[in-house]
């Protein structure tokens, strides 16, 4: 647990992927700031989420994309499954890698390194150039690499930087990944009233296809264009009941309290099999989305008024 919030053992509980020393703990402070908490480290992002499900912590920050690796699996799978879960909030964080080794190590006594597969596929160029026949193992997370190398089972890690100092070890290497990269960061709590618009957010859901037939994508897609509401992620996950059989998670621009994301949950609860609303949160970016004519509250407002004019029997 970081000493930064938890040396007075004061303030809420707040879960992360950890061991120490991981991006993803480095997402969970900045988003607390100044805040009173004690930080808990989690070995899974499954052990984050049934920790936020058991109530030992009241949420918890995972890993849910990166730029450059793509989507982290095992959180959109936690979001689709189980008992209902909430984000509440997001945060992004730059990914620098570093080499990290025992001190007193240098490069050329590295026989073999240990990293999560993420940070080994962003760092290929530079191991290539640098440890061409160094062997590389894999492990849960970055960190516990680092953990690993002080306990004295590998030579070297690829981990944050941060690992370094929490687990006492040297540098050999920073700055060591191919390409700038990001990962994005979302904090889970169990199922909550929305908080308020800002009109800055994001909704996330998960969609479930009924049977699989021509267009049924279309008609998910379909949904959301007709209303105007942008789409800033989509990514189809098997479900596990066959070949074929997938859901949807997916992002998009606006809140739950906005009429064209409220209308376009309703049309999809018509043509999927389940709609699992995961949330409506304020944007890390503050980017407000385009809102094109036709589309806007106060339009929504007017139409449903003229349609209960006319059925009312007046013009």
């Amino acid at each position: 647990m970081s000493s930064d919030h938890a040396a007075s053992g004061s303030g809420p509980r707040y879960g992360f992927l950890g061991p120490a020393g991981t991006f993803t703990e480095a997402a969970l402070l900045q988003w607390l700031g100044d805040r009173p908490a004690e930080v808990v480290p989690y070995t899974t992002v499954d052990t984050a989420v049934d920790a936020v499900r058991g109530g030992e912590v009241i949420a918890a920050m995972v890993p849910l994309e990166n730029s450059v690796e793509g989507s982290v699996t095992a959180t959109i799978d936690a979001l689709a499954g189980g008992p209902g879960l909430a984000i509440i909030a997001e945060a992004q964080v730059p990914v620098s890698f570093s080499l990290v080794a025992r001190p007193g190590s240098t490069l050329e006594q590295v026989r073999g390194v240990t990293t999560h597969p993420h940070a080994h596929a962003q760092c290929r160029r530079w191991l290539a150039e640098r440890l061409p026949d160094v062997p590389v193992t894999f492990a849960p997370s970055t960190a516990m690499a680092a953990s690993m190398v002080a306990e004295g089972g590998h030579d070297a890690a690829i981990s944050a930087p941060l690992a370094a100092a929490v687990y006492g070890l040297d540098q050999l290497a920073s700055d060591i990944g191919d390409r700038p990269a990001e990962t994005r960061f979302v904090l889970i709590s169990t199922p909550q009233a929305p908080q308020p618009a800002t009109g800055a957010d994001k909704t996330s859901l998960v969609l479930f296809m009924g049977q699989d037939h021509p267009g049924a994508l279309l008609e998910i897609l379909t949904e959301f264009a007709v209303r105007g509401v942008n789409l800033t992620r989509i990514e189809s996950r098997p479900t596990g009941g066959g070949i074929g059989d997938y859901f949807f998670s997916v992002d998009v621009e606006g809140h739950l309290d906005d009429a064209r994301v409220g209308e376009a949950l309703m049309g999809l609860r018509r043509v999927c099999a389940e709609v699992r609303y995961v949330g409506s949160y304020q944007r890390l970016d503050g980017q407000q989305p385009v809102i094109r004519r036709g589309v806007t509250d106060e339009e929504f407002r007017e139409a449903q008024a003229w349609l209960a004019r006319i059925r009312e029997g007046r013009s």
